[in-house]
């Protein structure tokens, strides 16, 4: 068999948002399965939410305090002078209204006595007699207005309103709201299933000291956790051996289970990589190089072959931040679409160099840095420690990628560049 440099010659350079988009265009949003309503945080809604009862379902107060009536402090001298007739904690029910010249201690969450039209707080009450509960006198120095402290029964919600819509996020406030409207379970798209492969006879095990010539598979469980954060399931795989044959075999058992491929390694033109060939026979190559630094050799297609349908494969380089950068530009928008979202990119500030950045080729630069918020609003880019594209130190320190466009130019201090926020959701303003 020929090599990867013989039979692949200089490679076309496909922009990063043209490669992103080609991305997007293969991928569709997954179909969508019940889980239990724990189940759904951090998932996007296959469905519509409605509320089977007013919330709430009845007036209550918002406060520990005592109903009153309005009409008894209508020109009447203050503090007024009330006798607690009742006592109405959450849960109980009113036995007997409010009538004019008493008060009924009440509880946050407990149901509003008939005629009372306001509810006092404990603290702004002074006990003139007795203990504040029944047959207690008690004086009230400011009087209320109507309304006050008094959630009203369907505030949030009416009985077969919407209260949370197909395509938003789960949040912890939106698993309250469908407990309270009594979803035991909810529909949400289904998570990817995302096959890694780390390709390459130079790798042994996280667990295995290297010998000679030897490195740890560290790939495999960075890419398990991006694909984690991005709301996938990581399939790993076990280490690939820089053959053809192994190189086929596992990229086809991966399509039988997996919805997306990530493989790191082997995408370039050396001798041993033939991720890019193994592909071409199993389905169709889109793109093979981007325009971007660090990660120009990235191959994206899909596998056609398994009798399923496409199935997207994403070939990331093999040096670690390569493979860090490659997925966060190009593989997590994918995913996220998968799932159903629709704000599929990080937000993006524009900050200040705080130093000059050397930049000796024409490819777009995305330096792992941080920003920082300055005194004046403005924000501060620094580029943290060596861009080596071997080392993971400085993305592990960064908020941010800094993003130089192509050309040849360097970037000096003081000069305004883009700073896509890794420390930040999609979405975000």
């Amino acid at each position: 068999m020929q090599t990867q440099a013989q039979t692949h010659g200089k490679q076309n350079l496909i922009a990063v948002e043209d490669a992103r988009e080609q991305v997007l265009s293969l991928v569709d949003v997954l179909d969508a399965e019940e889980v239990d309503t724990l189940g759904s945080l951090g998932r996007i809604l296959a469905q519509d939410v409605l509320s089977d009862i007013d919330i709430a379902p009845f007036d209550n107060s918002a406060m520990d305090g005592f109903a009153v009536l309005t009409g008894d402090f209508a020109d009447a001298q203050s503090p007024v002078q009330l006798e607690i007739t009742g006592h109405v904690g959450a849960g109980d029910w009113p036995e007997h209204p409010v009538t004019a010249g008493t008060a009924i201690r009440i509880m946050t969450g407990a149901p509003m006595p008939e005629g009372a039209d306001a509810v006092i707080k404990i603290e702004d009450t002074e006990i003139i007699e007795g203990d504040g509960l029944i047959g207690s006198k008690v004086a009230f120095p400011v009087p209320p207005r109507k309304g006050d402290n008094i959630r009203k029964a369907g505030e949030e919600a009416k009985a077969g309103e919407t209260v949370l819509n197909c395509g938003e996020h789960v949040t912890p406030a939106a698993v309250g709201l469908l407990a309270s409207t009594g979803h035991g379970t909810v529909k949400v798209y289904r998570r990817p299933r995302v096959a890694i492969l780390s390709t390459g006879s130079e790798l042994v095990e996280i667990t295995e000291k290297p010998t000679r010539g030897k490195i740890r598979n560290s790939n495999s469980y960075s890419l398990a956790a991006q694909v984690l954060e991005a709301g996938g399931i990581p399939l790993r795989s076990p280490l690939i051996k820089d053959t053809y044959e192994a190189t086929e075999e596992a990229i086809l058992e991966a399509a039988r289970n997996a919805d997306f491929i990530i493989t790191s390694g082997g995408v370039s033109v050396g001798d041993f990589d033939y991720v890019k060939p193994v592909l071409e026979k199993l389905g169709k190559m889109l793109f093979s190089a981007v325009n971007m630094r660090p990660g120009k050799p990235q191959t994206f297609g899909a596998i056609t072959t398994t009798g399923k349908p496409a199935i997207p494969f994403f070939g990331l380089p093999g040096n670690p931040t390569s493979t860090f950068v490659g997925f966060e530009t190009f593989v997590r928008p994918a995913l996220l679409k998968m799932q159903g979202a629709t704000e599929l990119l990080r937000p993006t500030c524009t900050a200040v160099l705080a130093h000059d950045v050397k930049k000796r080729q024409g490819r777009r630069y995305y330096l792992r840095g941080t920003v920082e918020l300055q005194p004046d609003g403005t924000y501060a880019a620094h580029v943290e420690g060596s861009q080596s594209s071997a080392l993971l130190t400085s993305a592990h320190r960064s908020n941010c990628f800094i993003v130089l466009p192509e050309g040849l130019d360097p970037a000096h201090k003081g000069q305004e560049v883009t700073c896509i926020r890794l420390d930040m959701k999609e979405g975000v303003a």
